[in-house]
């Protein structure tokens, strides 16, 4: 028998509920080559006799005992697998168009240099189709194939690719890496980020998957809920790994996009975390302790600096909290005193209300 031209990967832990909906969104697909491999990962619920429903012969169940944990998981789905395109849904997202698999098999047998597809697609909550997620900055209303490079330099500050979104060609996973084992949280990001440092990227703008939001059983919210101190370093740890990546393929212009993704990238967490109050310096201290650690130059570490206090200036003052944007635009100046537009902006608070309103003007304005 031939091997099947795509292969859908569906973990499922205790989603049983979930499971009919998106395998038969699978099964709706205009375009029938494939194989769906349920990884049930020792469920306690009734996930197999879910699975086991199913009478349609492309479809393999497969039981770990013991569990595996999610990204033992993944991988293994992976390695089972024989298609020569490579989709993992988790069992609680689904299609949203019977056309996506045609069209992404389309894209990458008619495109070599793309290593993987990715779409917008819509967030769900209790039912509900909400927010348009997943969406492409600058031109994103309409379907292209980026370099490698140009989805970097978006995509390095923050993963903005659905999981459930994404088909990668086997020879991603066989020849540059499968799921990190100790990244966790950001593992998804890791490998989108990584792929692209190899291969160009297909985006479709329609949004054709669903990715269910803010439900109990959801591993998102299991992580971010139990770990996020942990998921925090883990984000960080993206760009530093993508730029040693780079460094090692010689692709100078893609470490430097690190260096500029990862002032953005401790902003983001320090923000997330809660941790802007003037008076905390113990996650800064952090940040501190990780610029010491990696290989870069003193110039390179007060770029990164200045980039991140000026970064949290910004968050501080449209929060309403002036002192402290005040305070951080400052120490912006002290590490990188030709960033003009943090003068500016330092000059523009000491103008007051007049300030501020230049400050909208300008920010509605473009």
């Amino acid at each position: 028998m031939s091997n099947p031209k795509v292969s859908f990967v569906v973990p499922c832990y205790k989603l049983a509920g979930f499971l009919p909906t998106c395998i038969n969104s699978i099964l709706r697909q205009s375009y029938t080559d494939f194989e769906i491999l349920i990884m049930d990962d020792c469920s306690p619920d009734n996930t197999g006799e879910v699975a086991q429903s199913f009478s349609d012969p492309r479809i393999r169940y497969i039981r770990n005992d013991p569990n595996l944990g999610h990204l033992r998981n993944y991988n293994r789905g992976i390695e089972l697998s024989r298609g020569a395109y490579i989709w993992l849904i988790s069992a609680d997202d689904y299609l949203r168009s019977n056309r996506v698999l045609q069209r992404y098999v389309e894209r990458l047998d008619r495109s070599p240099e793309v290593g993987y597809v990715f779409c917008t697609g819509y967030g769900v909550r209790d039912g509900i189709e909400t927010d348009l997620l997943g969406q492409l900055q600058g031109r994103g209303d309409r379907d292209r194939v980026l370099s490698g490079k140009t989805l970097l330099k978006k995509l390095l500050s923050g993963n903005f690719v659905l999981t459930p979104s994404g088909m990668v060609r086997r020879e991603c996973y066989e020849k540059v890496s499968k799921f990190p084992l100790d990244m966790p949280w950001c593992g998804d990001w890791y490998l989108w980020c990584l792929f692209a440092l190899h291969y160009d990227v297909g985006y479709f703008a329609e949004p054709m998957v669903c990715y269910r939001q803010q439900h109990s059983l959801s591993m998102t919210e299991k992580l971010t809920g139990e770990r996020l101190e942990a998921c925090a370093s883990e984000e960080i740890r993206v760009p530093w790994t993508i730029r040693e990546h780079a460094l090692r393929l010689g692709r100078q212009d893609v470490a430097r996009l690190c260096i500029a993704a990862l002032a953005d990238t401790y902003a983001r967490t320090l923000a997330d975390q809660r941790y802007l109050s003037a008076g905390s310096n113990v996650n800064f201290e952090r940040m501190e302790n990780s610029l010491q650690q990696q290989a870069i130059t003193d110039l390179e570490r007060d770029c990164i600096r200045a980039r991140v206090y000026a970064t949290v200036g910004n968050k501080c003052y449209w929060r309403h909290d002036v002192t402290a944007a005040r305070h951080f635009y400052r120490l912006a100046l002290a590490k990188a005193p030709w960033r003009l537009s943090v003068l500016i902006k330092l000059l523009l608070i000491s103008l007051g209300r007049p300030g501020h309103y230049v400050r909208r003007s300008i920010l509605s304005a473009r």
